[in-house]
């Protein structure tokens, strides 16, 4: 099976320091893939050097068919590959319905009311805040709003990083359900998460990240299965 993404060697960082000291890792397509790890493990960085907001420093990056290695975001956001960040950076002064709409700026615009309501299918509670101001919104709506604004865009893969920082255990249960059926829609995801049980639930494999180097890599159920691995890296 060929990679939608394919990760070899990637080595980078910010400023003299590097973080990601050769990073193996590959999604296929319709696949949720688990990155784990530790704050300071470097998973932020890697998502921002594949999204092109770090430079990478060595290795290569590939997907969908096109070589990323180096691109500019806005190739990157282009060819599909869409990230949700840490913190869900939304627009506090704009409208939700702006924030969304905001998403497919660079892909999918002619596309954007059929996406529109899409999201809203996804989200109803979206639809009944769309003329609120995004910054009143409460912690688990904006996070909605995130990953609505990245949907709006069509990827070909999505990748959250860190979606369930600061929400309530009923939100994140939401949120996990909500994961699970975007992947049975066809969707490719690359979740990047500190919330590791309900991670490998619904991940089909998974990677170990400690410090910017793989400890691990393989199927949810053998990471599961492994004491060594659960106490070492997990903490489970």
């Amino acid at each position: 099976m060929t990679a939608l993404l394919d990760i070899q060697g990637l080595r980078g960082g910010y400023g003299a320091v590097e973080v990601l000291r050769g990073v193996d890792l590959h999604v296929n397509e319709g696949e949720i893939v688990a990155l784990l790890g530790s704050n300071g493990a470097g998973k932020s960085t890697l998502n921002n050097v594949l999204c092109g907001i770090y430079p990478a420093w060595g290795g290569s990056v590939q997907f969908d068919g096109h070589n990323l290695t180096g691109a500019h975001y806005r190739e990157v956001v282009k060819a599909g590959l869409i990230q949700v960040p840490e913190g869900r950076k939304i627009f506090p002064n704009l409208s939700a319905l702006e924030n969304l709409e905001l998403g497919s700026f660079t892909r999918a615009r002619q596309r954007r009311a059929q996406n529109l309501e899409r999201v809203f299918a996804h989200f109803p509670r979206l639809k009944e805040r769309r003329t609120q101001l995004a910054g009143t919104m409460s912690g688990g709506e904006q996070q909605m709003l995130a990953i609505g604004r990245g949907l709006m865009a069509e990827p070909r893969l999505l990748i959250l990083d860190e979606p369930s920082l600061g929400l309530s255990p009923l939100l994140v249960e939401e949120l996990f359900a909500l994961i699970a059926q975007l992947n049975a829609q066809g969707l490719a995801v690359l979740l990047v998460e500190q919330n590791v049980g309900q991670s490998l639930e619904v991940a089909q494999r998974a990677y170990v990240l400690e410090n910017g180097a793989l400890r691990f890599s393989g199927s949810s159920a053998d990471l599961l299965a492994s004491d060594a691995l659960r106490r070492s890296y997990l903490g489970v």
